[in-house]
């Protein structure tokens, strides 16, 4: 009996009975009272209803391999080598870097309900509950060396961002790696949270073939303690759109992902640079920029054909390229 076994039976959001439970996963009400302690230790809200049993507090939806592929374009499907759906993993990027040491890795995606060592830029921890988030990561092979994947982790935020808009929100772009979303609703004057965030990571050769893992990782929902426990505004699409299914939202994101790699190497980020700043959440606004232990205040500019941010500081303007920069928005 796994986590996973357990999260699919509560899925339903219904009430059921530790009786119930033991039954059908084959173990006593004792080893189920304990998985469900495992669960709570995750993260996971439970609802206990006395003298009946448990349930779920926020319903979910499990991730399934084969709905995912169905709803997949004609056009984009052929691109996609493999796809896994793993209950747990240390990392869905670690994974599929070890598939590209296996030979393969190539158009393959992976998706984890639950991460124990997800990360995301500068060694953050990136960590949420099981099954109430979406966690990818999708390996693609360059063959014309690192230079041409300039922009990358922009041109990813762009297609998330596309097929949140196709299901009626209006996310906002931080460079480099970061999807914003506010929390009420898509008033300029709204506070922007953190809903989802990127991370590339390459191996290979300089001027030659390169291996790319792409990660992603969406918060869904976010209990209360969590929410708290996190040291930024943080935004969950569910509380915006409650209805969405997660195999859906799963699909489009990989039809996206796929069909943009296809091209990238080909036409590179300057088919994509208009699109990113169409939706660049702090344009022409006062910034902080956080280099290392160093800071200092800007105005946002656009950026270019190869990803980099423009800022003005104290009247000269300035490139940003990436690496272990961040920027923030200045009150």
């Amino acid at each position: 009996m796994t986590i996973g076994n357990l999260m699919r039976l509560l899925s339903d959001g219904e009430v059921h009975s530790g009786e119930q439970l033991g039954e059908t996963l084959g173990i006593s009400r004792a080893a189920v009272w304990k998985q469900l302690k495992k669960l709570e230790a995750l993260g996971v809200e439970l609802v206990a209803v006395k003298g009946r049993g448990y349930r779920l507090a926020q319903r979910l939806e499990p991730l399934e391999g084969a709905k995912i592929v169905e709803r997949l374009p004609a056009q984009t499907r052929h691109y996609l080598a493999r796809l896994f759906v793993e209950d747990q993993l240390p990392s869905s990027n670690e994974y599929l870097r070890q598939r590209f040491e296996q030979g393969a890795g190539h158009g393959e995606v992976c998706l984890v309900e639950l991460q124990t060592a997800g990360r995301g830029r500068r060694g953050r921890v990136w960590s949420t509950p099981w099954g109430q988030s979406l966690m990818l990561s999708l390996g693609w092979r360059f063959e014309s060396g690192i230079a041409v994947l300039e922009g990358l982790s922009l041109a990813v935020g762009v297609v998330v961002a596309q097929v949140l808009e196709q299901h009626g929100v209006v996310p906002k772009l931080k460079w480099p790696n970061d999807i914003l979303l506010s929390e009420q609703g898509d008033d300029a004057s709204d506070e922007l949270g953190k809903l989802a965030g990127i991370l590339i990571e390459v191996t290979g050769d300089a001027a030659g073939p390169c291996e790319v893992v792409i990660g992603m990782g969406m918060n869904l929902w976010l209990p209360a303690a969590q929410r708290a426990a996190i040291e930024q505004p943080v935004a969950a699409l569910f509380e915006r759109l409650p209805g969405i299914s997660r195999n859906q939202l799963a699909s489009d994101v990989v039809a996206g992902l796929l069909a943009m790699l296809a091209d990238f190497e080909r036409v590179g980020f300057s088919a994509w640079q208009d699109e990113w700043n169409q939706r660049h959440a702090y344009a022409g606004l006062p910034i902080r920029v956080i280099q290392g232990q160093q800071t200092s205040d800007a105005i946002a500019g656009e950026v270019d054909k190869s990803g980099n941010l423009w800022v003005t500081e104290n009247g000269h303007s300035r490139r940003l390229a990436g690496g272990e920069i961040s920027v923030r928005r200045r009150l």
